[in-house]
């Protein structure tokens, strides 16, 4: 039985920059200590290889540092790494894969798959044809030429590639870096390790995409994977088994504020969210100012609990009830314009634009007075 851990786009060295540098550091050193989890796997499952599937660091320019705080981190595993060149890392005639050869960090364990050829690994009985990327996009498909590729009876044929299986998009979009979906067959593969995909996805029964080890977006379907693939023989099917390895959660939470229900279940999902949580929140809908109140409190605590928490309220609407225009305690001009909202919206037969005009001004007027500091506020500053 053989068995290699699939893992791909790590993409070390990405900066979260639209993200407070409070938030953005430990996500970016989430990528570097899930390299250290999956060399722990790999051991644990004694498997013959890691196979990594391109985009092992997020961009050519990464610094010194990275490059050497990476290798460090593969140490815990003493098996053959395959690492893939991606479209982030493209195998260029100067990389940062040349970069890391001249520091001399490459340990012998560690093979660069930089070239289209076959590498030969007898002892563990297999053999590996690799597709690397020698620019950042090619409408060529770069496996092709594993069909014609020759490897010695009785090794198992193992693919590495980095692009889009072609069928899995929809037809008008022409994604770069295109893989025959029926390349496992035409080059009578045993199994071919994708990258480019942050989401992991077994497309057929050799042919799979890991997925990013480390969630980074807020739209990736299942990341945080890594694949076991387990190969009886030359012919056999293999037995892919994903492992967690993530460990943030990233999630996207649009929600829509109708009833009352809807804003109770938002607060209990808030209050549910803990340090390993990076949320995207965006709240449409309407709410009255006693349900804004209660959000907002909810968000202040979310946001102290959960690795990062950003919300959107952009789309929600402020529909202040009379008591709540009450409770504002508005009076002299404000007082005036609040009335003249009220009895424009009670107006019969008010057409629909005046309508959403008087309602849209009473809300805005009424958030601006909510967030007004009253006198017992200005005596607590003094």
């Amino acid at each position: 039985m053989s068995r290699f851990l699939h893992t791909a786009d790590w993409q070390i060295g990405r900066l979260f920059q639209t993200l407070h540098a409070d938030n953005a550091v430990p996500l970016a050193e989430a990528r570097l200590s899930v390299v250290e989890r999956l060399a722990a796997l790999a051991t644990e499952h004694r498997v013959d290889a890691v196979l990594v599937a391109g985009d092992v660091f997020d961009a050519q320019t990464v610094s010194e540092r990275t490059v050497r705080r990476l290798f460090n981190a593969m140490a815990g595993y003493a098996g053959p790494w395959l690492l893939l060149p991606g479209n982030h890392d493209a195998a260029l005639a100067e990389s940062v894969w040349t970069r890391a050869e001249r520091l001399g960090v490459v340990s012998p364990n560690v093979h660069l798959l930089l070239a289209p050829e076959v590498r030969l690994f007898p002892a563990a009985g297999f053999a590996v044809l690799p597709a690397p990327l020698t620019q950042r996009h090619t409408f060529a498909d770069t496996t092709q030429w594993f069909d014609t590729a020759e490897t010695p009876a009785g090794l198992l044929r193992i693919g590495l590639a980095h692009g889009s299986v072609q069928g899995l998009l929809a037809e008008d979009i022409d994604a770069p870096n295109p893989i025959a979906p029926d390349r496992p067959d035409t080059a009578r593969l045993d199994y071919l390790a994708m990258g480019d995909w942050h989401g992991c996805k077994i497309v057929s029964p050799r042919l799979a995409y890991s997925g990013t080890p480390e969630p980074d977006r807020f739209r990736s379907a299942e990341a945080g994977q890594a694949l076991l693939v387990e190969l009886a023989a030359p012919g056999a099917q293999p037995v892919i088994t994903p492992l967690a390895v993530g460990q943030f959660r990233w999630d996207s939470w649009p929600v829509a504020l109708q009833v009352a229900s809807d804003l109770d279940a938002l607060l209990a999902r808030l209050d549910a969210l803990g340090p390993r949580d990076v949320v995207d929140l965006r709240v449409s809908g309407q709410a009255d100012l006693a349900a804004l109140q209660r959000l907002q409190a909810a968000l202040a605590r979310a946001e102290a609990r959960a690795r990062h928490l950003q919300a959107d309220l952009t789309d929600l609407r402020l529909l202040p009830t009379d008591e709540d225009l009450a409770a504002l305690q508005a009076d002299g001009y404000l007082g005036e314009v609040l009335a003249e909202l009220r009895d424009t919206l009670g107006t019969p037969g008010l057409d629909e634009a005046a309508r959403q005009t008087a309602q849209d001004a009473l809300a805005l007027l009424a958030a601006e007075l909510l967030d007004r500091p009253t006198p017992a506020d200005l005596q607590e500053g003094h």
